[in-house]
């Protein structure tokens, strides 16, 4: 019924069904249709509902309201609820994984990393990976807060080392604020990790060397990075030039600018522009005339017939012609004179020599910061210069401003470079366009992803196959594949997919999870004689399995038998894998007898599939038999097995084949014994088998296993669910006393099951202890223990609770106080009602239309109009729905007030909105303007009422009848008699015969 409910958009009936019933089915239903319906605010009142009557969502509850919150940047609330998912403490599916990395972003983005690190190491506990791009995220977050110590720690914590990305914008914030020489302590902390340093890496490190005068530090950095076969960047040589000027080595300057051209990198504007700052800042200007002839015949400017080669100069630093000029001294003592020409005249610098200098020598800096800030904001300048000087910009020196600001997620300044690249017929090589691409589809910029395409199509006529399949390849490994999909089907028919491009977009389309686009692609693929390739086989047969095409997986099978015979094993193990996904370990039995039969010998992984597959279709008979092979040919199960299993034995009543289980697995991975007791304690306790948990900690006591922070929360939450409300507060008190930190939902249980007890003391002696250590006192808590406090009449008391918390910091962004408030009005505490609304709005968390409605009723009561209508007015500028009971208040207090105009003109708006007023609305008004004796405007009414299909009552009808009789008495009694036949036949009192 709640089901149908919501797939009508009927959600207010399928709440009032869910409070009346309070199944966990219809929470589901309903946190669903809201979440369809893209109404995260009730999504979320209803989750709040459930999680408030002690219900736990389903995991697919909790993985499509967390998308939704991600989806409209509410994080404190999408952070709220995936930790709520992760405290669950059972393994997560790629999807929820990725629905959780989502928010670790979103909380790197809004500064809260260590929310993120502690979502981080929670769901490494529960699955073996999380992506590269929340580590890296994670590491820009530190990078800000100049927090290094930290950052390591963290890498260490999971024991993975940073992306070369990630590593390389820490090692220059670190030579930054610290130095070159820690950032390269730091270096080695991270190569201990698994880290290989790249050319950018080295490159960062010379730069800093060079400007901190370092040069035997830079030189060494240098012969390290070469023996490393790495080709250094004409930034990393400008560096070198720079620092050698710096220390006034400028005869060695030219050297290095020997080397480059030696190892086949030529020297550009940016380099020509350290060489001449070095060489005006000792005033060797014949050296400066012979760069600026050296650039012209680079063709990288043009110097015009006269133009002098020493003003050129000057302009290419950013020093205008009028500023500085080179005179000779006239002086016969040469009084003047700061050098001579090749011919001896007596030269001197006619400007401010001081400032002069001090421009140079910003030059060189300049130059120097090659990795600051990964080179970007000098390289800027340099370009924003030869772009207002006309120079001639290459191809190359676009692909490398562009590469990085779209690395780094900088929007704004890639659009513009972009837009003024395209502008100057920008022509990037074959190898950038693949690495640009991948970028630019990283961000999901797909305008610019098919506008470089064209750009690339339309350039290299003759690379036209290359170039769509670099571009499908990209877009199917950066999630885009049905996009390119779309755009290689309207270059048909110029274009045909080859047995490559299909195994790319299959796999994309696969990892994407949208399996039926695949299944189509592979249809298209099959129909063409072509076969996939064998992950990608590999991939789509549990797949088809699942959509129960077993025709088309077995025929996939057979393809790998026929083509790759060798590799037989991975498609049996394929088919096994689909086969128990879907329940039909029937068939999965018979394919792996036939294997055995064979002389096949199944591996670790096939045999925790078929464990697993039996676990979910609680074949506890056939998991015994097969657990016993297992045994007898020394296989080793999985954490997921065991867990599985666990979970079925203890389901079972087998409380004894788990406490078997476990010590297999002791003997199997000792070093995962702490995991291998969380996981048996958890499933204990959700049987309810709490003595049998208590003998597990007295021998996890006996052989010394520490319990960690998942295990004190587990039993926390597991002995509340057996009713043992005394042992669940002893291990939260135990867990806080030891310094670890409860979950979230620990606490919130705790204090939930307390407050429901009767024991508010001890649950403000916890939020007392919870405040002395600064943490949060979410929704649930504070709702928990203020209810408490209001329902023992201590009204004041639950008054100072909130304001302490308001003062203390204490309340989370993602705060809700929507039943409080509801709370407060019930008490006539209208200005405390109002005080935790706007808290809510201030945290840019939007109250539910309930709150309104009770906080404008609240005012109505006190006469207070003027208020309840701003409060009226602020619901609707959040597109809020009133209930119908609060307009009719409003309706009500205006006409007792007299402003019966006002209140007809709600009726007027409510139908140009396209709703109906109600019956009693129409009869408020009608009165009024009846006791107002504006009996003009009171028939109007009632004629827009019957037009609505309502009938007024017969006193009000025949009062207004008689009102309007007298009023016409002048008139003729033929005409009275029409006018009162006419009224009451349309009113329904008179019936044609």
């Amino acid at each position: 019924m709640t089901s149908l409910l919501v797939q009508v958009g009927l959600f207010e009936e399928a709440e009032d069904l869910l409070f009346a019933l309070e199944s966990n089915e219809i929470f589901y239903d309903l946190v669903k249709g809201y979440v369809a319906a893209r109404d995260w605010e009730k999504g979320v009142f209803v989750y709040d509902v459930m999680k408030g009557r002690g219900k736990v969502p389903s995991k697919d509850c909790y993985g499509v309201l967390i998308d939704l919150l991600v989806k409209v940047k509410r994080t404190g609330l999408a952070s709220r609820v995936a930790f709520d998912l992760v405290d669950l403490g059972v393994p997560l599916s790629g999807d929820e994984v990725k629905a959780l990395e989502k928010v670790m972003v979103q909380l790197c983005v809004d500064g809260k990393i260590q929310e993120a690190r502690n979502m981080v190491k929670k769901v490494l506990v529960l699955n073996s990976e999380v992506s590269s791009l929340v580590f890296d995220e994670i590491a820009f977050g530190y990078c800000e807060k100049r927090d290094f110590k930290d950052l390591l720690s963290f890498f260490v914590e999971v024991k993975c080392a940073p992306s070369v990305m990630a590593a390389n914008r820490v090692v220059n914030s670190l030579c930054s604020s610290y130095g070159v020489e820690r950032a390269g302590l730091f270096l080695q902390e991270l190569e201990s990790l698994g880290f290989s340093p790249d050319e950018v890496t080295y490159g960062i490190l010379i730069g800093w060397s060079c400007r901190e005068g370092k040069m035997r530090n830079a030189l060494s950095c240098l012969s390290v990075m070469l023996l490393k076969s790495f080709v250094p960047h004409v930034y990393t040589y400008n560096a070198l030039i720079s620092g050698l000027f710096k220390l006034g080595m400028l005869d060695h300057a030219r050297d290095i600018v020997d080397e480059m051209i030696e190892r086949g990198i030529l020297p550009d504007i940016s380099t020509f522009r350290v060489l001449i700052a070095g060489y005006c800042k000792f005033r060797r200007f014949d050296e400066v005339k012979s760069l600026i002839h050296e650039m012209e015949n680079r063709g990288l400017i043009k110097l015009a017939l006269m133009e002098n080669p020493i003003s050129k100069a000057f302009l290419i630093l950013g020093l205008g012609p009028l500023s500085v000029k080179l005179k000779r001294d006239n002086d016969g003592g040469l009084s003047k004179t700061e050098f001579f020409d090749e011919v001896g005249n007596g030269l001197y610098l006619d400007t401010d020599v001081d400032e002069y200098d001090k421009h140079i020598t910003l030059d060189l800096e300049e130059s120097m910061a090659y990795s600051k800030k990964g080179l970007l904001s000098k390289a800027k300048i340099i370009l924003d210069g030869m772009l207002q000087n006309e120079f001639h910009v290459k191809n190359e020196t676009y692909t490398a401003i562009l590469m990085p600001l779209c690395k780094k997620g900088n929007m704004k300044d890639f659009s513009y470079y972009w837009d003024v690249a395209c502008r100057n017929k920008w022509l990037p090589s074959l190898e950038d366009f693949k690495c640009l691409l991948v970028h630019i589809c990283h961000w999901k910029m797909l305008k610019e992803a098919s506008q470089f395409l064209e750009i690339m199509l339309l350039s290299y006529p003759y690379l036209k196959s290359d170039i769509c399949h670099v571009f499908l390849e990209v877009l199917s490994s950066t999630g885009l594949a049905d996009t390119a999909l779309v755009v290689l089907k309207q270059l048909q028919p110029c274009f045909n997919l080859d047995h490559t491009d299909y195994n790319h977009l299959i796999r994309g389309l696969c990892n994407e999870g949208k399996f039926s686009l695949a299944f189509t692609v592979l249809d298209d693929m099959l129909d063409r004689s072509l076969a996939p390739c064998l992950d990608v086989s590999v991939l789509l047969i549990p797949q088809l399995c699942k959509a129960h095409r077993y025709d088309k997986a077995i025929a996939l099978k057979d393809i790998i038998l026929k083509e790759q015979p060798s590799f037989s094993h991975a498609a049996d193990c394929a088919l096994i894998c689909g086969f128990c996904n879907m329940g039909s370990t029937g068939k999965a039995d018979t394919l792996f007898r036939d294997m055995l039969s064979k002389g096949l010998t199944p591996d670790d992984e096939l045999c925790n599939i078929i464990i697993q597959g039996h676990c979910h279709v609680n074949d506890l008979r056939k998991v015994g038999e097969l657990l016993g092979f297992a045994i007898r040919k020394d296989w080793e199960l999985s954490l997921t097995s065991y867990k599985n299993l666990v979970r079925l034995v203890c389901r079972k009543g087998r409380v004894q084949f788990a406490l078997s289980l476990k010590n297999l697995m002791l003997a199997q991975c000792p070093l995962d014994g702490l995991i291998i007791y969380n996981i048996l304690m958890f499933y204990l306790l959700k049987d309810g088998n709490s003595l049998d948990v208590n003998k597990i900690l007295t021998e996890m006591e006996e052989k010394k296993v520490v319990l960690d922070e998942v295990g004190h929360n587990f039993l926390v939450y597991g002995f509340l669910q057996c009713r043992d409300l005394s042992s669940s507060l002893h291990y939260l008190t135990t867990m806080i006393s030891k310094g670890l930190k409860p979950s979230n939902r620990s606490l919130r249980k705790v204090i939930s099951k307390l407050c429901d007890a009767g024991n508010l003391k001890k649950a403000l002696k916890l939020s007392q202890e919870m405040r002395l250590r600064g943490w949060m006192h979410d929704s649930s808590i504070q709702t928990s223990i203020v209810e408490s406090l209001l329902l023992c009449g201590n009204i004041q008391g639950a008054e100072t609770f909130l304001d302490r918390m308001g003062e203390e910091s204490l309340t989370p962004d993602d705060i809700n106080y929507d039943y409080l408030i509801k709370c407060f009005c019930q008490h006539g505490r209208l200005n405390k009602a109002v005080h935790l609304m706007n808290t809510m709005l201030k945290k840019h968390n939007i109250p539910v239309s309930t709150s309104y409605d009770f906080i404008i009723h609240g005012f109505c009561a006190q006469n207070k109009l003027d208020i309840a209508l701003n409060f009226y007015s602020e619901m609707l500028s959040w597109n809020l729905k009133p209930r119908i009971d609060t307009v009719e208040m409003l309706l009500h207090r205006f006409c007792q007030d007299g402003k019966t105009e006002l209140a007809e003109q709600f009726l007027v708006d409510m139908s140009h909105g396209g709703e109906t007023p109600t019956r009693k609305m129409y009869c408020t008004v009608i009165k009024s303007y009846h006791m107002k004796k504006n009996l003009r405007k009171a028939s109007e009414l009632l004629q827009a009422m019957q037009e609505n299909g309502y009938q007024p009552d017969f006193e009000t009808h025949w009062s207004l009848i008689s009102n309007l009789n007298s009023a016409k008495a002048k008139d003729t009694d033929n005409a009275s008699t029409g006018f009162l036949s006419r009224l009451l036949f349309k009113s329904g009192f008179l019936q044609k015969k």
